[in-house]
């Protein structure tokens, strides 16, 4: 009798045949207007200047705009892919400081609901790429949706994007719920986004903390905060990084220092290794 394997079992040699270790680090948010996506630009620019090989891909299913972001116009998106007209490395654009960019497409509602072909396609386009990759920057939607669930349950760091709004703080902590307690991750870091000093962003970290330990149980990871800067919303209209455009200005010098810190993080452990691994488990999750 022929002998079966479970699902897990048989991803094992895939994953075991390289040694390359591709950092998957989601990047989300529970509400929209924190700056999410701003952090995901910016820090993808920042790694690949201290060495990493990045690629971001734009999460945000059907409504991705950091392609706009940075001033970016994609020929192709994940809408041709999925059509099968093109393959993945097809679409990956180059963005500034040598990353390179995944684009979702914007105002396409069938991104967001894929069928069973589809994701199996797109699972094999990704593992094609995933060895030239060190980093994958996921910049999700904003909310407790499926697919934000998903992303940040499958990579191995996930960053919760906050700012000093209640509802921001509100909105963080039910993701940071959500994640708990049908995911089963207690593994978060917390950026603290847009506040006026360093006192203001630990007064707001140890808020969604002391939530997070009184009702889940879980300690929360305190990752740092970008100050509010007036020249981050000079830098979006130019459609250009903010450690582009103004390299002294208090946001660049932080964005800086961060992603010198995230590029000394240890490499990622087996099981969550590797890039395949993390859209194994989006596309086989219902």
């Amino acid at each position: 009798m022929k002998n079966m394997l479970s699902e897990e079992e048989a991803m094992m040699p895939m994953v075991a045949q390289g040694s390359h270790c591709t950092h998957v680090i989601t990047v989300t948010s529970g509400k929209g207007g924190v700056g999410k996506t701003n952090v995901v630009a910016n820090l993808a620019v920042e790694l690949s200047r201290a060495g990493k090989r990045v690629l971001v891909l734009d999460a945000d299913l059907g409504l991705g705009n950091i392609d706009v972001l940075l001033g970016l116009v994609p020929l192709y998106t994940l809408e041709h892919v999925l059509r099968g007209s093109h393959h993945l490395s097809d679409i990956i654009i180059q963005g500034p400081a040598g990353i390179q960019v995944l684009p979702a497409g914007s105002g396409l509602p069938q991104l967001t609901s894929l069928t069973d072909s589809q994701k199996l396609l797109l699972q094999t386009e990704l593992e094609h790429v995933a060895d030239a990759v060190d980093v994958l920057l996921i910049d999700t939607g904003a909310g407790v949706s499926p697919t934000v669930t998903y992303f940040a349950s499958a990579a191995q760091e996930t960053i919760v994007v906050v700012s000093s709004e209640p509802t921001s703080l509100t909105d963080a902590y039910a993701l940071i719920k959500v994640l708990c307690r049908q995911h089963r991750e207690r593994r978060f870091k917390v950026l603290v986004n847009m506040v006026k000093s360093q006192r203001d962003a630990t007064l707001t970290f140890r808020k969604l903390d002391a939530a997070a330990d009184r009702f889940l149980n879980i300690n929360l990871e305190y990752l740092g905060y970008v100050p509010f800067d007036d020249y981050l919303p000079m830098a979006v209209l130019q459609q250009k990084a903010v450690t582009d455009c103004f390299q002294s200005a208090p946001a660049s010098r932080a964005f800086v220092q961060l992603a010198k810190e995230i590029a000394a993080w240890p490499d990622p452990q087996l099981p969550k290794s590797t890039v395949q691994f993390l859209w194994r488990q989006l596309i086989h999750t219902s």
